[in-house]
């Protein structure tokens, strides 16, 4: 057994911390031969066969050259995501025991570990043939809780769920649940489907013209029985999404520039379908989980959704009615101050102002039932927690009580995000992510919420057991307690 030690100043750090360390989202680099034998339990040697082509599809920009990228404008995805030259580091995103046995050294007390290869069943573009995408979801969760078994005091994998029907998703959790005892879960943050008109007409087109579903409004399906079953088997629901390779990001020479803000952008993108889709009003006991974008984008979603509620909620847009025009002061202003090359359509413009399109709905805001602005603090700074990698300076306006509107502070999470090209050395994380207190960006108590107490309030708000029989049961439930969880 190899010996692994925290380095001088990671041991001083923990020393002088009075919490532990509470990582809410490491990855791994699961073994695509193991995974495959579990996936030829699930479905047969066939589908294994069916799983390595769609990854060989996925990856066919790399056999292009250039002048067909451009044809086809196929978009670069992630390359060299994991560690090479470290390769202890490499091996530690493989191997449970070796992350188990490094815990220490790296400064981590508790860490919930999400999937790698795993994500790809339920990111964008996402998987079409249902078959396939069920069988590999349930074959990487049978996995998961196979290869995590015996470490739970320390680590806890997170399973994937696939979100394309709420049958599709509330079968999968209960497998995850019931079956394999697992209790973290990634759901697929959005799922591309073909649009109707489309579809119908050019059905040979229908995988290309879609449209994004986020579940929380203009969705075919209701997943109220989705979030319903989150809150029977203590589930949170946490999302890792990213439009990457779509919309604004769809570089075909370059990965970064697709990757830049995706999962920002994503997790906005299901985020506000959530509130606008009134879930976080409907399942108060849920926490929403919103996973490696950060939380400065959620500062200014928080904002937005304030300064938007409060001109266009039900009553407020009244005043912005084209009816409601003053037809004789428009006029008599037109008259007064009017260039005379619009002043001879003085009538025209005065008729064109009283007049304006409207949906059948007045309210955007409606099923959010906010009567005030300061609702938003329950309906989104109170349910939502964001996941923030160590060297993102701007975790700190979550805890900005001066920016953030009545004085809110967002649920901003340390997400270590071990076991991805973007950490080169897994020992620096817990002394990177404090250098926001040390250059005066946070205090010593925001660190302790970001560092541990939000990931708490996240998982044991839904489960008041996720903690139990770990090294940080203690220390968790004093948070849950004050939370009154």
């Amino acid at each position: 057994t190899r010996q692994f030690e925290p380095a001088p100043e990671l041991a001083r750090l923990r020393a002088d911390l009075d919490h532990p360390i509470v990582d809410a989202d490491a990855h791994q680099m699961e073994s695509t031969p193991a995974v495959l034998d579990f996936l030829a339990d699930v479905a047969g040697p066939a589908m294994c066969d069916t799983w390595l082509a769609y990854l060989a599809n996925s990856r066919r920009v790399f056999s292009m050259t250039p002048e067909e990228r451009a044809d086809t404008r196929t978009t670069v995805p992630v390359w060299w995501p994991i560690p090479a030259e470290n390769t202890l580091d490499r091996a530690t995103s493989s191997l449970p025991a070796l992350l188990y046995e490094r815990l220490d050294e790296i400064g981590l007390d508790f860490t919930v570990v999400y999937p790698g290869m795993g994500m790809l069943t339920i990111m964008l573009p996402g998987i079409a043939d249902d078959d396939l995408r069920r069988s590999i979801v349930r074959a990487f969760n049978n996995y998961y809780a196979e290869v995590f078994a015996g470490f739970e005091d320390r680590m806890t994998p997170a399973a994937v769920v696939p979100m394309h029907t709420p049958a599709e998703a509330v079968e999968e959790l209960e497998h995850i649940v019931g079956t394999l005892g697992l209790k973290a879960a990634l759901f697929a943050g959005d799922v591309l489907r073909p649009i109707p008109a489309f579809a119908r007409d050019h059905p040979e087109l229908a995988g290309h013209l879609v449209y994004q579903d986020c579940f929380g409004i203009d969705s075919p399906y209701d997943y109220d029985e989705v979030w319903s079953a989150c809150e029977r088997l203590r589930i949170a629901p946490t999302f890792h999404s990213g439009p990457i390779g779509r919309g604004s990001r769809a570089s075909i020479s370059r990965h970064q520039y697709n990757q830049l803000g995706g999962f920002a952008e994503g997790g906005e993108a299901v985020c506000k379908s959530l509130v606008f889709g009134g879930v976080t009003r409907r399942f108060p006991n849920l926490r929403f989980g919103f996973l490696e974008g950060g939380s400065g984008w959620a500062s200014i979603l928080y904002s937005r959704l304030i300064d938007h509620w409060k001109k266009r909620n039900a009553e407020a847009i009244l005043h912005l009615d084209p009816a409601r025009v003053d037809t004789a002061l428009l006029s008599e202003l037109i008259d007064d101050y009017a260039h005379p090359a619009v002043r001879k359509h003085r009538d025209r413009t005065v008729a064109d102002a009283t007049w304006g399109d409207r949906m059948e709905e007045l309210d955007d805001w409606r099923l959010c039932e906010a009567t005030s602005a300061e609702d938003f603090v329950e309906l989104f700074a109170e349910r939502c927690y964001f996941g923030c990698e160590a060297d993102d300076r701007s975790t700190s306006t979550a805890f900005d009580t001066a920016l953030n509107p009545f004085g809110a502070r967002l649920g901003a999470m340390l997400g270590s995000d071990i076991g991805h090209f973007d950490v080169a050395d897994m020992r620096e994380i817990v002394l990177e992510a404090y250098e926001l207190v040390d250059d005066g960006l946070i205090s010593t108590d925001d660190f302790r919420d970001y560092a541990f107490a939000n990931a708490v309030r996240l998982h044991g708000t839904a489960n008041p057991d996720f903690f139990t029989g770990t090294v940080v049961e203690a220390a968790a439930a004093t948070v849950l307690r004050a939370e009154g969880a």
